[in-house]
């Protein structure tokens, strides 16, 4: 069992969901073990973002990006799903950016010119 910690960020963002959501992610977060990182799930994946392996769980609406550091868990932030800093943080763009200015990132067009994996 991991001992699991939160960012400011990812505080911030949890405290601003209702109590039951809440509940939810921290259930999420803190249920993973060493052997589902390891075997992965539906519901788990890796980005590496700025020399970092962060993993990303969805819970309902939400994403924990964290990194595992020996028997912890670092919840770095928790963003909504569908929204620009989500998809800007999975596909290397910077995240304090201005939206309308995005498309003049090389690499969003690499994701959007990219086909999508065959399953």
């Amino acid at each position: 069992m991991y001992q699991v910690t939160f960012s400011d960020q990812a505080m911030a963002e949890l405290n601003k969901l209702p109590t039951l959501s809440q509940m939810t992610v921290v259930e999420a977060f803190s249920a993973l073990t060493p052997a589902l990182l390891a075997l992965g799930s539906p519901d788990l994946g890796k980005v590496r973002r700025e020399g970092h392996t962060y993993h990303r769980l969805r819970v309902g609406d939400f994403r924990v990006y964290f990194e595992s550091i020996g028997e912890s868990l670092h919840a770095h932030f928790i963003l909504q799903r569908h929204t620009y800093t989500d998809f800007a943080f999975r596909t290397h763009l910077p995240v304090d950016i201005d939206e309308s200015s995005v498309e003049e990132h090389s690499a969003f067009w690499a994701f959007v010119e990219t086909p999508p994996p065959r399953d």
